[in-house]
């Protein structure tokens, strides 16, 4: 069986190439699945993939972050791009899987040919990511979509983990959510390329634009570094998304020319080989009896060894 999948991998790739939507979701659930083809697919990607912008959407619960992805998709698709949406959801804690549907998520754009849509299960992951999101990208990169947009549970302090998946970070806030304060304290001054203030016909709008503006003009940043902008949006009947879309664009040029997106593109890859490499060894840990991980374990609760030693017993293979 495995033979035979294997021998099928370079067929589905061609199918997903050709824009063939069940190809494309097939090699996703290998990816979530963890599936023992998942080398042989990542293999054949290799060559198609790197071309795909990747937008990353934060922001705290309520902000608006469907109704604005939604938006930003259509204005996408205006122009003639082919666009991919990773929606990162809560998991179900029976199954694991995405408790949001695809179609429940964005139904403007379910017939459209031109958008793939997919939601996955943060399966409890602290950063709101699932661990199979960045092979996803890849899948829906070497597809041939020109770009992926990566929107996030948000989860609060924890959701910066954003970052380090996207080439471009967009964080939405809203009046009335908390004030730039909190902002601050959650991490998204750090992380942010990009942000919009959505709901921005509510009372309070202004303000809010005005102190994220205010602190992030008192962060230390090297001479010709980004300077993030802040945009007003209104994402439930599109006031502002073609602003939005153009800091977007304009971000995107700034990382082509800066040099600051092959930067941010090795680090990403780094982080995913580390990741690939951790857990390869947990699996081999796993598996194997002779490394004593549990009596190691229980040597040092006792006291009779410190966790230092006992690592450098497990990495040895003693």
């Amino acid at each position: 069986m495995t033979r035979r999948g294997a021998a099928a991998v370079p067929d589905l790739v061609a199918r997903a190439r050709e824009g063939e939507p069940a190809a494309v979701a097939r090699l996703i659930t290998l990816v979530e699945d963890a599936s023992p083809l998942l080398r042989e697919v990542m293999a054949a990607l290799r060559p198609h993939a790197g071309h795909a912008h990747v937008l990353g959407i934060t922001g705290a619960p309520g902000v608006g972050k469907s109704t604005s992805t939604s938006a930003l998709v259509a204005g996408m698709r205006r122009a003639g791009r082919r666009v991919g949406v990773l929606a990162i959801d809560p998991s179900s804690p029976f199954s694991g899987g995405a408790l949001l549907g695809d179609r429940v998520r964005m139904g403007d754009h379910a017939l459209d040919t031109g958008v793939f849509i997919r939601s996955m299960g943060a399966r409890g992951h602290l950063g709101g990511l699932a661990w199979a999101t960045p092979q996803a990208v890849r899948v829906l990169d070497a597809a041939g979509f020109d770009v992926v947009i990566v929107e996030t549970v948000g989860v609060g302090q924890s959701e910066v983990e954003v970052a380090g998946l996207a080439d471009t970070t967009l964080v939405l806030l809203a009046p009335g959510m908390g004030d730039g304060i909190q902002a601050a304290k959650a991490g998204i001054l750090e992380v942010g390329d990009v942000y919009a203030v959505n709901k921005a016909d509510r009372e309070g709008a202004d303000r809010t634009r005005r102190e994220l503006r205010t602190m992030l003009s008192m962060g230390e940043r090297p001479e010709g570094s980004w300077r993030p902008p802040v945009v007003r949006t209104v994402a439930s009947t599109g006031e502002g998304i073609d602003g939005l879309l153009a800091e977007v664009e304009r971000h995107a040029a700034w990382l082509a020319e800066t040099g600051e997106l092959h930067a941010r593109r090795t680090t990403r890859a780094r982080h995913e080989v580390e990741a690939i490499a951790l857990a390869a060894l947990r699996e081999r840990w796993g598996a194997d009896d002779r490394l004593g991980l549990d009596e190691l374990a229980g040597r040092v609760a006792a006291g009779e060894l410190d966790p230092y030693g006992a690592a450098d017993t497990l990495l040895d293979g003693r």
